[in-house]
């Protein structure tokens, strides 16, 4: 495991075998990264409710020698707890009526940004030159994004059918996601993309794809999302935004970057492919020409 792995990666790889009480105190550690880094076991186990032994246990649970180096890597971790959106709503609304702060653009955008430099300083970059690989040598590339997330899916297909012909989209209109599940196998890779409400498809093409031999990433914002246990390669982005939807910034980043080292793989096919539909497409009169 490289350096660069967080606590929630930990916990993500774990919870799904955690019992009840590990889980809470799990949730308690990816929620509250500061307060395990910064205060004593005693004291997170006062904010917590959960005695101090609870945590030493969790500790052993997700591979740590001792709390200490629970704690130590709290440092880097970034936790997310889901909210309706009714209730951010709600908030929103409050703090609009309130008047203080900063304006709306320069919250949101503030937020964004530190998303992005989340992902830039906690990203593990062996795993995603190894996703990438995986994709890269893939007979097949099978999208699945569950409600908000579908249209991230279908940009990151739109920008993959521009270098390989491989690249799908599971579920589309007019297809069934059963479909796409029957045909995948240990050579292809399914990306699944999905956050809090988690879509139950996603999970279970995650779930499906995985036991078919295929490789699987999944992106995500929380270490609670159940897709994680069956990835061969999960992703942790924060979405953090005072709006009340969560924020994309990071997962497109993500994303976009994916496409760039694939590009940069492909070579001259790839830039032959990307020539070739560009020519269609003048060819078609796609574009407007003022």
């Amino acid at each position: 495991m490289t350096t660069n792995v967080s606590i929630t990666d930990r916990i993500a790889a774990e919870y799904g075998g955690l019992s009840a009480k590990l889980r809470e105190a799990a949730d308690y550690v990816a929620a509250h990264p500061l307060d395990v880094a910064s205060r004593s076991l005693r004291a997170v186990s006062a904010s917590s409710g959960l005695a101090p032994v609870t945590f030493s246990r969790l500790a052993r649970a997700l591979g740590f020698d001792s709390y200490e180096e629970l704690r130590e890597l709290s440092r880097d971790a970034v936790g997310q707890s889901y909210e309706s959106f009714s209730d951010k709503a709600g908030r929103l609304q409050a703090e609009a009526a309130d008047g203080a702060g900063p304006p709306f653009l320069a919250r949101q955008a503030a937020a964004c940004v530190a998303n992005i430099e989340g992902l830039s300083q906690q990203i593990d970059q062996d795993r995603l030159e190894e996703a990438v690989d995986r994709l890269h040598r893939a007979r097949q590339v099978v999208l699945f994004g569950g409600f908000s997330s579908s249209g991230i899916a279908e940009y990151m297909a739109y920008m993959g059918s521009f270098f390989s012909a491989n690249w799908s989209i599971a579920g589309r209109v007019g297809t069934a996601l059963s479909t796409a599940m029957v045909d995948i196998g240990p050579e292809d890779a399914l990306i699944v993309i999905t956050k809090p409400p988690f879509a139950r498809r996603a999970i279970m093409a995650a779930q499906m794809a995985a036991k078919q031999g295929a490789y699987v990433v999944a992106i995500t914002d929380t270490h609670t999302c159940p897709a994680l246990k069956h990835a061969s390669a999960g992703f942790i982005l924060s979405s953090e935004s005072p709006q009340f939807f969560s924020s994309y910034a990071a997962t497109l980043v993500l994303i976009e970057t994916m496409i760039g080292m694939l590009v940069a793989r492909g070579g001259r096919k790839a830039q032959a492919r990307i020539g070739e539909v560009e020519a269609r497409n003048r060819l078609l009169d796609e574009f407007w020409r003022g």
